[in-house]
Order: C-alpha cells, then sequence, then structure tokens
C-alpha cells in the first residue's frame, strides 16, 4: 500500500458509471436494450471539450488505469506510469477517460452484472461483442460526457485494435491515435492460444456451461490454465530467463508423483493464476478471446487494409517491442505500411526491450520518451 500519494500520481480516484437506454444493436444481431458503462476520469475537460484522451484497455485490464481508489490499495491503476501529472499522458494537459468495456466483470454491463430484462446475472446469454460494437459504446460515452473529439485514442494490444477501429468508423472524432504492440488481426497461432484457453475453461467441470453462479461455483481450475498459457505469451524468453531461469524453489527437486512446485517460475505461473481467479470472471475471458479472434476491419474493404485506412483523418504513432512475439514488430509494421499505401500521416517506433508482450504496460526509459514527444505535438495542439 502507498504509504503516500507520489507527487506525479493522479491521487484518489473514484470509478464513475452512466446507463444508457437507447437501444445498442449489435454486429451479431442481437440489441441491449440497455447498458451499462462504468468508467474513471483524470484531469478536467477544457471548456473547448478539445483536451480529451480516450484510453483503450486491453483483455485483462479494465477502468482503473491510474492512481489508488484508497490508501490500501497495494498498488495503483494499470497504466500509472503513463497517466499523470508530468507523465506522457499528462493529467495537468488532458481529460483522461478510461472505460470498462461491454461484456468486462468490472461493473460494465457483461456476464456477471444483472440483465435489467429479467433481473438475474446475464452469464452465458449477455451476447458475444466485438471491437466495432466497443467503439460504437465507447462513441455514446464521449457524447454523454460533452466532449466534441478525442485529441488522441490510445491502447495497447486488444486497446490498440479498438483505436484502430475508431479511426475507421468515426474519422471526425479523433485527432491522433496511438498503437501500441497490436495487430490488424490475429494470426492462426494467436486463436489456437485463444482456444486452448477457452477449452480449458470450457471443460472444468464446475462450468456448467457459463450458468457456474447459479450453482455458486467458479471453473477456478480452468480460468487458472488459461491464465498461465496466456501469461507466458505475455512474456519473452529472455524475460522469464532473466527473472527465473532454472532457479529451483526452496525445498529442491522432490522426486515423487504429487508434482508440486519444484522450479520458481511454477511457483510464479500458480500465484499469478491464483490471484487472476480472484479479480476476473470466465464467462467474460470467453468472450474477450472470441472478440480477439473476430477483430478484421480489412475484412469490410475486400481484405485491403490500405482500403480500409483510406479515409481517416487522424494522424497515427504505431510502435511495438522487439522481443514481443504474441504481438511481433512485423504485425506493426503491417499497419504502417497500410497507412503509407493509404497515404495517411503516421510514425513508427520500435522499442528494444526484452520484456515481451507486456512491455508496453512498463515504464522503459525510450519508450516514455517516444510517448514523451508524441503527446507534446497533441498538447501544442490543444493549446494553439
Amino acid at each position: 500500500m502507498p504509504k503516500s500519494i507520489p507527487a506525479d500520481s493522479v491521487g484518489l480516484v473514484t470509478e464513475q458509471s452512466l446507463i444508457f437506454d437507447e437501444p445498442l444493436e449489435l454486429i451479431s444481431g442481437r440489441t441491449l436494450s440497455s447498458y451499462k458503462l462504468v468508467f474513471e476520469t483524470y484531469g478536467e475537460l477544457n471548456s473547448n471539450g478539445t483536451n480529451a484522451l480516450l484510453i483503450c484497455h486491453a483483455l485483462s485490464s479494465d477502468h482503473h488505469a491510474a492512481g489508488y481508489h484508497n490508501m490500501d490499495d497495494k498498488k495503483p491503476g494499470w497504466w500509472d506510469s503513463c497517466i499523470g501529472p508530468g507523465k506522457p499522458f499528462d493529467t495537468n494537459n488532458f481529460f483522461i477517460v478510461c472505460p470498462n468495456n461491454l461484456g468486462g466483470c468490472k461493473g460494465s454491463s457483461g456476464p456477471n452484472q444483472p440483465n435489467p430484462e429479467t433481473g438475474k446475472l446475464y452469464g452465458p446469454d449477455f451476447p458475444i461483442v466485438t471491437v466495432k460494437d466497443w467503439v460504437n459504446s465507447q462513441q455514446r460515452l464521449m457524447l454523454a460526457l460533452g466532449i466534441k473529439q478525442w485529441a488522441a485514442v490510445i491502447g495497447g494490444s486488444l486497446g490498440g485494435m479498438q483505436v484502430i477501429q475508431w479511426a475507421i468508423d468515426y474519422p471526425s472524432s479523433l485527432k491522433h491515435a496511438l498503437v501500441i504492440a497490436s495487430a490488424p488481426h490475429l494470426s492462426a497461432q494467436n486463436i489456437a492460444f485463444n482456444e486452448v484457453a477457452r477449452q480449458a475453461i470450457r471443460t472444468d467441470p464446475n462450468f456448467h456451461d457459463g450458468h457456474y453462479y447459479e450453482h455458486n461455483t467458479i471453473p477456478s481450475t480452468g480460468l487458472k490454465l488459461a491464465r498461465m498459457l496466456g501469461h507466458i505469451t505475455y512474456l519473452s524468453d529472455d524475460a522469464m530467463r532473466a527473472k527465473f531461469d532454472r532457479d529451483l524453489s526452496d525445498e529442491g527437486f522432490s522426486y515423487n508423483y504429487n508434482y508440486d512446485v519444484e522450479f520458481q517460475v511454477e511457483s510464479y505461473l500458480r500465484h499469478q493464476a491464483q490471484s487472476f481467479v480472484d479479480r476476473f470472471d470466465a464467462n467474460t475471458y470467453l468472450l474477450m478471446t472470441k472478440l480477439l479472434d473476430y477483430f478484421d476491419p480489412a475484412a469490410d474493404y475486400d481484405n485491403d487494409l490500405a482500403k480500409a485506412f483510406s479515409h481517416i483523418q487522424a494522424r497515427f504513432l504505431v510502435a511495438s517491442f522487439t522481443s514481443d512475439w504474441r504481438f511481433a514488430p512485423t504485425r506493426s509494421r503491417e499497419i504502417v505500411k497500410a497507412l503509407i499505401d493509404a497515404k495517411r500521416h503516421v510514425s513508427y517506433a520500435e522499442i528494444d526491450a526484452p520484456h515481451g508482450h507486456d512491455a508496453f504496460l512498463m515504464p522503459i526509459p525510450y519508450y516514455i520518451e517516444v510517448l514523451n514527444a508524441y503527446m507534446r505535438r497533441v498538447s501544442d495542439e490543444v493549446n494553439a
């Protein structure tokens, strides 16, 4: 827990929520008659409503991107290294909005929230949503908050996919798009990883076809396995070697069939898996991995990404990390090439970092310099 709030922190924050009664038609053909979005904001909106940033979260994140909810918090929001006074997303200059997306499990309408039509938890009856659906719901949030245009829409990984969709679907609603450690669509290998994770959850005896709430159970074994698999793909081999190598636990080899923890990396994965079960919902994990699989904006443009980008107006910053093999730099360069082919404005940074996919969450000095340099341009435009 923080003994005191750091000077460059946004401090103590309170989540907010809005209920939208206007029906939201989904890509699946289903409709949400009403829905709730939970979100946090940092900084203040200027009188022109032009200094707002939208932060789009990734698969296992949520709306709590910065600051602390109370003095007992063990750590701040997930992107606290980048959000706050004097940081790249500077709350002295910007009004920052981060929502928990539809289908999430931290308060927005999703599987673990009540269906207003029945009063019961949605469970597996919550409709499959897509990145386009997320962006449509975020656009309504934008209008409800009195924001005329985003100064920038920003996201890493799955968050970066939302940024791309924003630039395509609402070209006049954002001036800048920051796509970090992302891809224009999933590779077959990434879809395969997601399917293994889903099968781990769905075959858990406590899953009950997604109705585990009614049975007062949690498919914890399946969710743990899914998280372990995912976590391995978020780290690079170099990062795991540096952190654990083949170091043994205090007990060393046991030479028995209990298969207890013997290597420190085993202990780490089990700890990460248990902490994930304590904070995340299995139905949400299924929904979000399928949402990742479906993302492919070029599919609506004859499978031509440059054509999909042909009418965008935002200037892009695309950033990747050398050791990220989940969304490798080659995938970011696909985005850059399509933007260049479409004659759009784009800057690209490939950051040398050993941390793997999770690097976009870390305060790597050169990465922070890149974000600072780009966001100074955005700030100058807002204050011009």
